[in-house]
């Protein structure tokens, strides 16, 4: 397969430097070419100090992902409860560090609305599940909740979702 693969990937999620934007591709030799002249149309090279940092961390033991793996999982698994316990429908990602949930049952008029109500008067930021699709519309019953750094345990406190 090696002939007819493209392997993109980046250091973002798996090292915790969303901002960063360092990766790379591997790609048979008859495509390289053709991936770096669009690579230059889209963007700027990466400052070498964050290539020189990509190479250590790809070059980390196997017990460096292993304890990521299970430190993600536990975030995702505490946070899914948290929720749920909350009243949000949740789905359950299997590789990414947040969690769409559904706010349908919750009476607001959309996500916007939603997420500056958490904001506001819970202290919890999401993100409104809109600016994920084309059509706005959409995602409107939809929200997005991070678990890739620190987190803080959430309860429900009568009718309100609070932080502990």
């Amino acid at each position: 397969m090696r002939e007819r693969t493209v392997l993109v990937n980046s250091m973002s999620k798996t090292y915790s430097v969303t901002g960063w934007r360092v990766g790379f591709v591997l790609a048979p030799p008859d495509l390289t070419d053709s991936i770096r002249k669009v690579h230059d149309f889209l963007t700027v090279g990466a400052a070498a100090p964050l290539q020189q940092a990509g190479v250590v961390a790809l070059n980390l033991p196997d017990s460096y992902y292993e304890k990521l793996s299970l430190q993600y999982q536990k975030r995702r698994d505490l946070l899914l409860q948290r929720l749920e316990q909350a009243g949000f429908r949740c789905y359950r990602p299997s590789g990414a560090y947040y969690i769409m949930a559904d706010i349908g049952d919750f009476g607001f008029a959309d996500d916007l609305s939603f997420v500056r109500h958490l904001i506001e008067n819970v202290g919890v930021a999401a993100v409104p599940g809109s600016s994920f699709f084309a059509d706005s519309t959409a995602g409107a019953a939809l929200i997005r909740f991070c678990f890739c750094k620190k987190y803080e345990t959430l309860e429900m406190a009568g009718d309100r979702l609070r932080r502990i």
